[in-house]
């Protein structure tokens, strides 16, 4: 039997159509496949390299005992799950960056819109997916910096692959979003070199880690350019949050209302990615910043206006408010009622749909 035939054989025994089975390895893999691929490989026009046949062993997921004495249906298992069922690996990762550099990678139209696909699955997906894939396509961009655009796409991919690691590792988040940041001055946009840091700033400044590195990030943003720019509206909530947390109510109230003014000029109406700052998002920055200044009735007002128009398939960000409710209880003074409160939020919202950031704020209540 041909490896195609054992293909078509597997996915038939799923119940799945071709498209149905480019579509879960595009899921799980971030890989760009159509059906019409897929038909390639059933009927031998195309033979999958081992990069795919890892792919296929994962997403049909046979067991041993239910293959054949087939020669070849046991080599494609065995090399297959053996290898690594798990995401990508190092010999994947070396894989891909030569093939890369061999064949050119994907075009800065084909990567902007694969940034514009991690900018909406963050706002929903785990921590681990996101890192798995984006890692891969890190090595990739990694062999294409001979044109100076992808250096800006580089940035704003090393900046969603710090956000799945914890700010308060003081290494791992940090180290890339400085690299991050070099990597938008070499591309010269300093839209990129605005984005990167603000949005690194925003995410040390409300998870309240490495606040130094968030002050120094927004700093630089600001100082960059002073045109309301999304990029520039994370910056100055990130050094709010940052001057809440060491206890200057006064700065943070003033970035917070001049960050109000970047918004009316520089909002967005994108409501579901990454890389948008709409309304109810404003105000789930507000929300928290807020709260830790012991603003309860503030706080409140900006958690209604935020699920006015909190999109449904976002139940990551209600999870956000309700646990800013339970940190304003524990401030109050009510640590038991508070800590109750936030973890009964977070236990309503699936474990992998958990953010590193959830985890974060789930510390910060009980520690307050």
């Amino acid at each position: 039997m041909s490896i195609g035939e054992l293909i078509r054989d597997l996915r038939r025994a799923r119940g799945w159509s071709q498209g149905r089975l480019a579509s879960a390895i595009n899921d799980a893999f971030g890989t760009n496949l159509d059906r019409e691929y897929v038909s390639r490989w059933e009927r031998c026009k195309v033979t999958p390299g081992a990069y795919y046949l890892r792919c296929l062993s994962a997403v049909l997921d046979v067991p041993l005992a239910v293959l054949e004495d087939d020669v070849k249906r046991r080599t494609f298992l065995t090399d297959a799950a053996g290898a690594a069922i798990a995401p990508v690996v190092a010999s994947d990762l070396l894989s891909m960056g030569f093939a890369a550099r061999l064949r050119g990678g994907p075009s800065v139209d084909d990567w902007e819109s694969k940034l514009d696909t991690y900018g909406t699955e963050y706002m929903s997906l785990g921590a681990a997916d996101i890192q798995r894939r984006v890692s891969g396509e890190l090595v990739v961009v990694q062999q294409q910096l001979d044109n100076p655009r992808l250096w800006s796409v580089a940035s704003r991919l090393m900046t969603l692959y710090a956000k799945t690691f914890p700010g308060s590792d003081g290494s791992k988040a940090v180290n890339w979003y400085r690299l991050a940041a070099e990597a938008a001055d070499e591309s010269g946009d300093d839209q990129a070199r605005v984005w990167v840091r603000g949005r690194a700033a925003i995410a040390l400044g409300y998870e309240g880690a490495s606040l130094g590195v968030a002050d120094t990030l927004a700093d630089q943003a600001m100082a960059i350019s002073h045109k309301p720019s999304l990029g520039l509206l994370n910056a100055i909530y990130g050094k709010a949050h940052a001057a809440a947390l060491r206890g200057d109510h006064k700065a943070a109230l003033r970035l917070s209302e001049q960050g109000q003014r970047v918004f009316d000029k520089a909002g967005s109406y994108e409501q579901t990615s990454d890389y948008a700052v709409p309304w109810w998002r404003v105000n789930v920055f507000r929300s928290l910043l807020l709260a830790r200044l012991g603003d309860e009735r503030g706080a409140v007002e900006a958690q209604e206006a935020a699920r006015r128009e909190l999109p449904a398939t976002l139940p990551r960000f209600a999870t956000h408010l309700e646990m800013h409710r339970g940190l304003m209880l524990a401030r109050s003074g009510d640590r038991t009622g508070g800590t109750a409160y936030a973890r009964a939020a977070m236990d309503e919202l699936p474990p992998e749909k958990h953010s590193l950031t959830l985890r974060l704020l789930m510390a910060e209540v009980e520690a307050s």
